[in-house]
């Protein structure tokens, strides 16, 4: 693999959705004579399709021939929408529609953090699309194993009052947690019982993640119910895993994941 990345690349097209709505995204096909599977990155939450990690993988698919797309959620970066009107379901039908309307063939599916989530949810929805996934300190069920546990009990009884709070993040902005983020989160639990998954699955997780738990990964891999699962813990690394250091891992990863399927 090259040093050379590319730069933020920030214009976009869009995907329609039935109700209006519209996903901004990047794509690009793959050569005809490469066979690995096409890949496709799915940000975080409040994250878009323009960071770090993102922009390794594209430069990473550029050079092999490999397809990919990257996304922005409803209400994330250039996608209509606003932020305090998502969710997990709706993001959740946005990765889904990504899927099926702009890929073809078998995918790998890269996630990070709340994109761990989803890659789940997705892989579960549509298990012969996916050859294999790979969770960037994947963060499935956070809202109710995390948020819940990281609120005092006085801002839970706002949300549930008043629709939403804002709380202060280490990261750009401040985050917005609504009701309908934690409700409809609950209903897309996927820890609380096997996760019927069978794919090849990687999960690179920092032990100086700050956010979720580098404990998670165990749970993650003890609740899947495929066998073919590897956990890469980070010395160095943190919940954004965008360092030199955790971006080679992530290269290392792809490379060796590619090659086995």
């Amino acid at each position: 693999m090259s040093n050379n990345t590319i730069a933020p690349d920030q214009s976009y097209q869009n995907l329609i959705r039935p109700s209006g709505a519209s996903i901004a995204y990047r794509a690009f096909s793959g050569s005809p004579l490469n066979s690995w599977p096409g890949i496709i990155f799915l940000p975080g939450f409040m994250s878009d399709m323009n960071g770090e990690k993102a922009l390794t993988i594209e430069n990473f698919a550029r050079e092999f021939g490999q397809s990919f797309v990257r996304f922005d959620y409803f209400g994330h970066g250039s996608s209509s929408g606003e932020f305090k009107d998502g969710h997990i379901g709706i993001w959740a039908a946005d990765a889904l529609a990504v899927l099926d309307e702009l890929t073809e063939g078998p995918q790998l599916l890269v996630g990070s953090s709340m994109g761990g989530w989803l890659m789940f949810l997705t892989a579960i929805a549509r298990p012969e699309r996916i050859a294999g996934l790979i969770g960037l300190a994947a963060a499935p069920d956070f809202t109710e194993d995390l948020l819940r546990k990281e609120l005092t009990s006085d801002q839970l009884a706002e949300v549930n009052d008043k629709g939403f709070i804002i709380s202060p993040s280490d990261f750009e902005g401040d985050y917005i947690y609504t009701k309908a983020l934690f409700d409809q989160g609950r209903k897309l639990l996927v820890l609380r019982d096997e996760i019927p998954i069978d794919c090849p699955v990687r999960l690179l997780h920092g032990l100086n993640d700050d956010v979720v738990p580098w404990q998670t990964a165990l749970t993650i891999q003890e609740k899947l119910r495929g066998t073919d699962v590897e956990i890469t813990l980070v010395k160095n690394g943190d919940h954004r895993l965008s360092e030199a250091s955790s971006l080679r891992c992530l290269i290392d990863t792809l490379t060796t994941l590619m090659k086995r399927l």
